[in-house]
């Protein structure tokens, strides 16, 4: 196989028309055919990109050429979606959340073994030269025995009213939340990847501005098995702000940022660094964006460095999450 033909299924989340961008600017990749539960925004988007619209999920999914999808449906739609493809063999590439649950998760991720198929949940954030540094620091020990590490995101969807009456982003049963289940994604799964297996979680989902169905600003504090605690802060009641991690250890501690900015360090860990940072330079090789994970680990059987089961952890913080909101209980794992 030398080029990967590929089906857009569904254009409703905002990242879907950057993603197919990816695939036309691929020089191993080529936008086959789109489908969309939502005639007009498929057809629309069809159109934009030049390949026919088919309103038909199966017979989509049986495109002349298809080899793969990029799933793009609202969260809640995810398992009949991806279930069809991997029972048709593609290769899946989906947006995050997986699944709502992880009940759900664990149907694609057995589904997706028995075809034999990749696949890739898209989480561009464990791929920049800061989380691998990061990630390297905690493992070796460096900063001591992890205590603390913040992470955090935010924008401005509920000040400004991005998401009009009808938009699934604001629909508890089809996004199954909000910011938290929209931009928490992001901060959940890096502060999963470089601390391991969660013992218990609390949150607090809240709607400051009161104009979505759904919380707007989130904050939930997890215990990790290594004694760390953690928490995640995602807001759509903020006018952006750094996308940051901030790990605290018995020996040292690091702020992180900007993507291409120095990382802040200090503590004894660090004597003697030039003016308490590290430049990008110093840093390790950032990975492949998850698109080309993905491509590669289809054509090249080269192993991608984002794992299934990576989105199977992030659905198990963001179950806990909701369900110490909902029962206004700590949740401990195993999930109860």
């Amino acid at each position: 196989m030398s080029e990967l033909g590929v089906a857009a299924l569904s254009f409703a989340h905002v990242h879907a028309p950057g993603y197919a961008r990816q695939i036309a600017e691929h020089p191993r990749a080529r936008l086959l055919v789109v489908w969309d539960d939502d005639a007009d925004r498929g057809r629309a988007a069809a159109q934009r990109h030049g390949v026919p619209f088919e309103p038909d999920l199966e017979r989509a999914l049986r495109f002349d050429g298809v080899q793969a999808v990029v799933c793009n449906a609202p969260s809640a739609q995810h398992p009949q979606v991806l279930l069809a493809a991997a029972a048709a063999g593609l290769h899946l590439f989906t947006e995050k959340v997986l699944a709502l649950t992880v009940a759900d998760c664990d149907r694609i991720l057995a589904a997706t073994r028995a075809a034999g198929v990749q696949l890739m949940v898209s989480m561009p954030q464990l791929c920049g030269a800061d989380v691998r540094w990061a990630k390297e620091a905690i493992e070796s020990g460096r900063l001591g025995d992890i205590t603390f590490v913040r992470t955090r995101i935010g924008h401005n969807a509920a000040l400004d009213g991005w998401w009009k009456p009808g938009n699934w982003f604001r629909d508890p049963e089809l996004a199954g939340g909000g910011a938290l289940m929209d931009l928490g994604c992001h901060p959940v799964y890096r502060l999963r990847y470089l601390l391991g297996q969660p013992r218990s979680a609390i949150a607090r989902l809240t709607s400051l501005r009161g104009t979505y169905e759904v919380d707007d600003n989130a904050v939930v504090v997890v215990e990790f098995e290594n004694g760390a605690l953690g928490t995640v802060e995602a807001s759509w009641v903020q006018h952006g702000g750094p996308t940051g991690i901030a790990i605290y250890g018995t020996r040292g501690w690091a702020l992180l940022g900007y993507p291409g900015a120095p990382i802040m360090v200090g503590g004894e860990a660090f004597t003697g660094e030039q003016g308490g940072t590290l430049l990008p330079d110093k840093l390790p090789k950032p990975w492949r964006s998850p698109m080309d994970q993905w491509i590669d680990a289809i054509l090249d059987g080269r192993q991608a460095e984002i794992r299934p089961e990576f989105g199977r952890q992030l659905t198990e913080i963001m179950q806990a999450a909701t369900l110490s909101e909902r029962e206004g209980r700590v949740v401990r794992w195993p999930i109860d």
